[in-house]
């Protein structure tokens, strides 16, 4: 019966083939009306597979329960005939492939129509061709039968593809597991450095801030200490005049114990039924013979002497007067103007400098200038008399001598 039902269809052509063949002539085919061998690849090609269930669903009313080359029997099955189902994938193909449609529309003849399918098979863009060809008007029986061989061997030809693209798939699934395995590693790695480096900036960090506050502290600290001392500044007004008179008393305190010893050695060395006879004018310590020397040109001459203790000063004065040279006084800048001292050293034939009772300024300008003037200059530690004595006997060098005598007054 169900031979009997397939051939039903074939009588029913043969019997209208003359009626209907001016018509097939200038219609395309529908799916129906293809050769049986058409429908197998036509559907396998054309449709793709996860659409095809999802229309077998749609026209059963259920899900599809049958596995994938059951719902394919099944299609082709039904695209022998018309109904539901081949209806809708004549429609679905009529959509999917519509611009390939319009392409082949152009070909008039049955040559024009193969020229076209070659040139989809050179492409590899057989799908929309191979439906286009099969349904054109001018598709004959030998055109159909050469397509139908051309997709076979187009197919057998995917299938080797796709294992070699399988081989490669799998070679590289492997190599990108082991290409991950490694940057998992890598990761790991530089996720270790990231956190060690992290660690490290946060303690450089620390100790930046711990430098930065301990500096502040100590500009805090400075800021006070200068605060204090503009205070103290404040507070004690002319402060650098008082130390130098402090220190300018103390050596005044250390001269008068030194003129009190000389006295008291004085009253010890003198006779006492001398006491009665007025003292003597003090007299300066010569060396043996009796003579001090002492250098004659001073005559008529300017001697400055720079330093030395205020209470000597008319001491000093007496012993260069003496000698018949004019004396010259400056303290080196304790109290007088040291602005003055060069003009002084200008005006001076010969300088005597007091180097223990001088500021520092002063002994180098007195140096200094006399070194640049060639201008004669005696050095003396010690402020005593005697001390000066010796100085001035230094510079009477191969000069004559003067009496004793001529010094007493």
């Amino acid at each position: 019966m169900c031979d009997k039902d397939q051939s039903l269809p074939v009588i029913s052509n043969c019997a209208h083939a003359g009626t209907e063949t001016a018509a097939l002539a200038s219609r395309r085919r529908r799916l129906w009306e293809l050769s049986h061998t058409c429908h197998c690849p036509l559907v396998g090609v054309g449709l793709p597979l996860g659409y095809l269930r999802k229309l077998v669903g749609k026209m059963t009313g259920g899900r599809v329960l049958a596995d994938d080359y059951e719902v394919h029997v099944g299609a082709v099955t039904e695209c022998g005939a018309r109904n539901r189902l081949s209806e809708a994938l004549q429609k679905e193909l009529e959509r999917r492939y519509a611009p390939v449609i319009l392409r082949f529309r152009g070909a008039k003849t049955t040559e024009q129509v193969a020229q076209l399918w070659r040139t989809a098979v050179a492409n590899g863009d057989v799908s929309g061709a191979f439906w286009a060809g099969l349904t054109h008007p001018r598709c004959d029986a030998e055109l159909e039968e050469q397509m139908c061989r051309d997709l076979h061997m187009i197919q057998h030809q995917a299938g080797a593809c796709v294992r070699a693209d399988m081989g490669k798939f799998t070679a590289l699934q492997e190599e990108n597991t082991r290409l991950t395995h490694e940057l998992a590693k890598l990761q790991q790695r530089s996720q270790a450095a990231l956190t060690e480096k992290t660690g490290e900036l946060e303690r450089q960090e620390a100790v930046l801030l711990r430098t930065r506050a301990e500096s502040i502290g100590k500009d805090s600290v400075i800021d006070g200490l200068r605060f204090d001392l503009a205070q103290l500044q404040a507070a004690i007004p002319a402060l650098e005049s008082r130390t130098r008179l402090v220190e300018r008393l103390a050596q005044m305190d250390e001269r008068e114990k030194e003129l009190r010893q000389q006295i008291a050695e004085l009253k010890q060395a003198q006779p006492r039924q001398a006491a009665a006879v007025p003292p003597p004018a003090p007299k300066l310590e010569v060396p043996t013979g009796g003579k001090l020397k002492m250098p004659i040109r001073l005559v008529d001459q300017s001697v400055l002497c720079v330093g030395g203790r205020s209470g000597n000063v008319a001491t000093y004065r007496a012993l260069i007067e003496r000698v018949g040279a004019q004396f010259a006084h400056h303290d080196g800048g304790l109290e007088d103007n040291a602005n003055l001292l060069d003009s002084s050293l200008a005006a001076a034939d010969l300088v005597i400098c007091q180097t223990g009772c001088i500021s520092h300024s002063a002994y180098w300008r007195v140096k200094d200038y006399c070194k640049r003037t060639g201008k004669r200059c005696v050095f003396i530690d010690n402020p005593s008399i005697s001390s000066l004595a010796r100085g001035l006997q230094e510079v009477s060098g191969e000069m004559d001598t003067t009496p004793l005598a001529a010094l007493q007054p």
